[in-house]
C-alpha cells in the first residue's frame, strides 16, 4: 500500500508498505544486477549504509544460476540473506538490447543468452514466472523498451503490444501468487510506461495502464539516448496522467542532478549503474560534484573522499590510500569506492525527504545543484 505523506509542489514524500517492510520514498534503489552489488558489498553493507531496496536483474539471474534454483534455495531474499525489499526488474531491457540476437513476436521474444548462445524464449508469463520464482517484494512488467530514436509508426506498434503483454502478466501473477508453492504470494507488480519522446503517445499509454489498478507505475524508455531535457519534458507531460495514488519509477535514472529533476516532477523510485560502476573506474560523487581519484593530484591528499561524509570509507581512510588501492587494482579500492558512492545516493534521498516534508525543496534542489556545479575543495 502507498501513502502519500505530503507534497511540495509536484514533489511527493510517500511511504510503500510491503511483505519485506516499509519503503520511504524518494528512494534510490541499489543495483545488484546478479543478487550483488558489483565491488564485493555485503548485504551488511547495504545495510550499514542506509539501502533500503536492492535491485536484481530477471534476465542474468535466469540464463545463471537460474531462477528454479533459487526458488529451490527459498528465494532470493533467503538466498542473498537479505531481508529488506526487492524489486526484480522483468529482463526486457536486457532483452531488447540484444539487437542482433533476438527476434520480437506477439507471444514474446525468441533470443540467445548472451553466456553460452543457447536459444531462449521470454513473454509476460515466462517473465513473471522467473520474477515469482525468485520471490522478488515487486516485478515488473515485460515490455518492450523501443530503440532510441525510433519511428512514430514503430512506437506506438510496440506501446499496443506492450499494453497486451501487462494484461498478460498481470493475469499471470494473480495466479502464480494463489499457488501454494510460490515463494512470495505478496509479490507486487508494476506497470510500465513507455512512447519514447513522443508526448501524446506517453500520455494515452499513461491513461491506459492506470485502468490496471496495479501497484505502481514505471516510466520506462528514458535516459536511452534523448537530451536530458527531452527527458524532463517526457516526465512532466506524463507523470499527471499516472495514478496519484501510487508510486512512481524513473527506470534506470540516473545522475544526482537527473534525480533532484526528476523528484521535483513527481518522481518516487530511482535505479542507476552510475554509483557501482562510476566508482569501480574512480569516480566519487561528493556534495561539490564529482571527482577522479586516479588524477595524480590526488597522489599525496590524506583527506577523506569527502570531509564530514559518513560513509565507511570517509570514516577512515584517505584519498591518496582509496587511489593506491586503485592504481594496483585492489579490491579493496574498488569496495570503498563503491560504499561511498552508493552511500552518497542513500544520503541524498534521505535529505530530498526530509526537504519536501519541510516544504523547501525547490530552494534545495537550487541549492544542491549549485554545488555540484562549484566543484570547491576538490
Amino acid at each position: 500500500m502507498y501513502e502519500l505523506l505530503c507534497k511540495d509542489g509536484n514533489a511527493k514524500r510517500g511511504r510503500l508498505t510491503t511483505v519485506h517492510g516499509v519503503i520511504e520514498t524518494p528512494v534510490f534503489m541499489n543495483v545488484g544486477t546478479v543478487a550483488a552489488i558489483k565491488g564485493a558489498v555485503s548485504t551488511e553493507d547495504l545495510e550499514n549504509i542506509g539501502t533500503q531496496v536492492e535491485l536484481s536483474n530477471t534476465y542474468h539471474l535466469h540464463v545463471r544460476t537460474g531462477d528454479k534454483i533459487i526458488k529451490q534455495m527459498g528465494g532470493l531474499h533467503k538466498f542473498m540473506v537479505w531481508d529488506r525489499p526487492i524489486l526484480t526488474d522483468s529482463g526486457g531491457f536486457q532483452v531488447f538490447s540484444l539487437a542482433g540476437l533476438r527476434k520480437i513476436k506477439e507471444e514474446g521474444v525468441y533470443f540467445q543468452s548472451h553466456i553460452d548462445g543457447r536459444r531462449i524464449f521470454m513473454g509476460p508469463e515466462e517473465s513473471m514466472q522467473i520474477q515469482s520464482n525468485l520471490g522478488s517484494t515487486i516485478a515488473m512488467a515485460f515490455d518492450e523498451c523501443a530503440p532510441y530514436p525510433s519511428t512514430r509508426e514503430y512506437m506506438e506498434a510496440s506501446v499496443a503490444r506492450t499494453t497486451r503483454w501487462l494484461q498478460r502478466c498481470k493475469n499471470e501473477m494473480a495466479r502464480l501468487n494463489s499457488l501454494e508453492d510460490t515463494v512470495n504470494k505478496h509479490q507486487m507488480l508494476f506497470g510500465i510506461n513507455q512512447g519514447g519522446t513522443f508526448n501524446d503517445i506517453r500520455i494515452e499509454h499513461a491513461k491506459r495502464i492506470a485502468e490496471f489498478d496495479l501497484d505502481g507505475y514505471a516510466l520506462g524508455g528514458l535516459a536511452v539516448g534523448e537530451s536530458h531535457e527531452a527527458m524532463y519534458e517526457v516526465i512532466s507531460e506524463t507523470v499527471p496522467y499516472l495514478p496519484k495514488n501510487k508510486p512512481v519509477y524513473l527506470m534506470g535514472v540516473g545522475t544526482p542532478a537527473n534525480i533532484l529533476e526528476a523528484v521535483e516532477r513527481g518522481v518516487d523510485f530511482f535505479d542507476c549503474v552510475y554509483p557501482t560502476r562510476n566508482g569501480r573506474h574512480g569516480h566519487a560523487y561528493t556534495n561539490f560534484g564529482k571527482i577522479n581519484l586516479l588524477n595524480a593530484r590526488f597522489e599525496t591528499d590524506d583527506r577523506p573522499i569527502e570531509e564530514g561524509c559518513g560513509c565507511p570509507a570517509c570514516r577512515r581512510y584517505g584519498r591518496s590510500y582509496i587511489r593506491h588501492l586503485l592504481k594496483a587494482k585492489e579490491m579493496l579500492g574498488l569496495r570503498l569506492m563503491v560504499l561511498h558512492n552508493l552511500y552518497f545516493y542513500n544520503h541524498l534521498m534521505e535529505e530530498i525527504r526530509a526537504a519536501i516534508e519541510a516544504g523547501n525543496y525547490s530552494e534545495f534542489k537550487k541549492a544542491k545543484l549549485a554545488s555540484f556545479e562549484a566543484g570547491l575543495d576538490q
